[in-house]
């Protein structure tokens, strides 16, 4: 659906809600609909930080805190307009959110799960012992609330009030969602390492994730302050932390509507069970252990695999995809590439030992050896994921020895890898799309708010990516997840999202590895062509046919060190490389 019309749809399924609040008179039942909004609105952001980022956090408590109290002291010490007020503790639970996640995200896992819920716990603990500023479990009383025409709201205004900020939040994290910082975003649950590959800055990703998470909750404890004007230590515990959690899960994780389904289904459970609260505790247990092992995706991944097996979405056409480039890089004699002296050891184990050669623009340099001798280390160490030891590596005359993977996949550095990292839940488009990531110029604020940066560049990285997938000859995969396709087929993904970053240089780390004959046979045309069109290429392979047959240049390495370069007809007739790699002759090239 196209942001038009969802935008359309959304505001046409407010209005109705509205509507039937309006129709409501008793207070009871529209408190319960406010807190379905409240509830919402921390799903929502914490739905980005879990099911898009997948970032584990029970430190949602913390973050509501933090809004809650931030509204309350403002209100009541200052003179403050309480609109100001409410906006002001956003801000406040944004800069939790990046206090959080800067020494948080050191670690990962359930490492991380257990750092924010440390803070949590600080928080709860800070609220209800500081008495002097929080209350304690006596409170902060006379919190100014919003006023509309300058009388205070009544509770069905409350829930029109929440219905409106739902509305705006929901539109706003589908932007984001749908677009570049979403992409990003659902890389780094898959792999980082891939992410960070193709120009996704992964560490400054997850900590928007933490903000964005901790201005939704902020917002959602600004309101219930503002609502009841009174908060105390009571509303803070980590009870509230693993309700949002749940709610997250079973709605859905990772999907926009989940947050909603979730908030809506456990509110009228929590409301129903109010008068058990042990029951109410065994029953969100049972709930959580439902979500994690019978329904991972929740309850909107139910319907969507349903949905998905009866309308298969339709592939992109040809004419959606922009003229292919006719080079991919111009010509030069200047080095693309120099290393010099570069070595690197794990222990007493030297997988590179002053290494030095030169790349040329416009040639195909393989880089053999037998297994162990260095080969994806130094792959590795070029793309920026392993830092040197010692030695030099420069790249378009800049040293990019400690030059992190981001920033060298955006100066035009681009790879595949030995063992596939797809990012296997994402279409081959989006895959792809993914690859564009470094070369789109909208950033974070146009992207959020949809302005027509953000639209545009959207559409011309998917007009490129589908250009490139027809250059690979998967156009008709485009739509299908990358992880359901054929081995060999995933390579070929692997190659156009390499391709789809723009490089000058691009690095191919085994890439015929588990191809069939005909298949390599086919990568290696493909290659070709590509080298054709003046890209440069640095490919690691154990295809002597495949190595000979395409490369202008061979560098061989054994046990870190650079035994031989040359010409393939003069490395394949090297004693050193005979005796230390191909155990004998190899036929010469066709030609030769």
């Amino acid at each position: 659906m196209s942001a038009r019309w969802h935008f359309l749809w959304a505001l046409l399924l407010t209005l109705l809600a509205a509507g039937g609040v309006g129709l409501i008179g008793n207070d009871y039942y529209l408190r319960i609909l406010f807190m379905m909004t409240v509830y919402y609105l921390c799903g929502a952001g914490m739905n980005i930080l879990v099911g898009f980022a997948g970032q584990k956090s029970l430190g949602q408590a913390g973050l509501f805190a933090a809004g809650a109290y931030g509204v309350a002291l403002l209100t009541t010490l200052t003179s403050i307009n309480p609109w100001t007020a409410l906006l002001l503790s956003m801000l406040i639970s944004g800069v939790c959110g990046v206090l959080i996640a800067l020494p948080s995200l050191r670690v990962k896992g359930p490492y991380l799960a257990m750092v924010t819920l440390a803070f949590g716990i600080v928080v709860e603990k800070l609220v209800t012992e500081w008495t002097d500023v929080f209350g304690g479990a006596q409170g902060i009383f006379g919190i100014r609330a919003v006023t509309w025409n300058g009388m205070p709201l009544s509770v069905q205004q409350w829930v029109w009030l929440g219905l409106a900020l739902s509305l705006i939040t929901h539109l706003l994290l589908r932007n984001l969602a749908q677009g570049r910082i979403g992409r990003a975003m659902l890389s780094l649950q898959a792999d980082e390492i891939a992410a960070a590959s193709v120009g996704v800055r992964v560490y400054r990703a997850k900590v928007v994730a933490f903000v964005i998470a901790a201005v939704t909750c902020g917002l959602a404890g600004a309101l219930v302050a503002q609502q009841n004007q009174y908060i105390n230590s009571d509303f803070i515990s980590f009870h509230l932390s693993i309700f949002i959690l749940l709610l997250v899960l079973f709605g859905g994780v990772g999907s926009l509507y989940g947050p909603l389904v979730g908030a809506v289904i456990l509110s009228v459970i929590d409301a129903s069970l109010a008068k058990w609260p042990s029951v109410q505790h065994f029953v969100y247990g049972a709930l959580l252990l439902f979500a994690l092992y019978v329904m991972p995706g929740g309850v909107m991944g139910v319907l969507q695999s349903a949905w998905r097996r009866r309308f298969v979405p339709p592939s992109p056409g040809a004419d959606e995809a922009a003229p292919m480039p006719e080079r991919f890089d111009q010509p030069g004699d200047e080095p693309l590439l120099q290393v010099d002296a570069l070595s690197k050891a794990y222990g007493g184990v030297k997988t590179a030992q002053q290494v030095s050669f030169q790349l040329q623009r416009g040639h195909v340099h393989a880089l053999i050896g037998p297994n162990g001798a260095g080969k994806t280390t130094l792959i590795n160490m070029l793309s920026g994921i392993v830092r040197p030891d010692a030695g030099q590596i420069r790249f378009l005359g800049r040293d990019i020895g400690q030059v992190p993977s981001h920033a060298i996949c955006s100066m035009g550095m681009g790879r595949t890898f030995q063992n596939l990292r797809l990012f296997g839940d994402l279409t081959v488009l989006e895959n792809v799309m993914l690859g564009r990531h470094s070369r789109m110029r909208n950033g974070f604020w146009s992207s959020l708010l949809g302005l027509g940066l953000a639209r545009r560049e959207e559409q011309r990285a998917r007009a490129e990516a589908l250009a490139l997938l027809q250059f690979v000859g998967l156009l008709d995969q485009a739509s299908l997840p990358a992880g359901s396709l054929p081995y060999g087929l995933q390579r070929r993904v692997e190659l156009a999202r390499a391709l789809a970053t723009q490089p000058k240089l691009l690095l191919l780390d085994e890439p015929a590895a588990g191809l069939n004959p005909q298949e390599t046979a086919e990568l290696g045309d493909l290659l070709h062509r590509i080298s054709r069109m003046g890209l440069s290429i640095l490919m690691v392979e154990h295809h002597m046919d495949l190595v000979m047959r395409i490369s202008d240049h061979v560098i061989v390495l054994d046990y870190g060190v650079k035994i031989a370069e040359g010409t393939p007809k003069a490395v394949q007739s090297n004693p050193k490389v005979i005796e230390a790699y191909l155990g004998g002759e190899v036929p010469a090239r066709e030609g030769d």
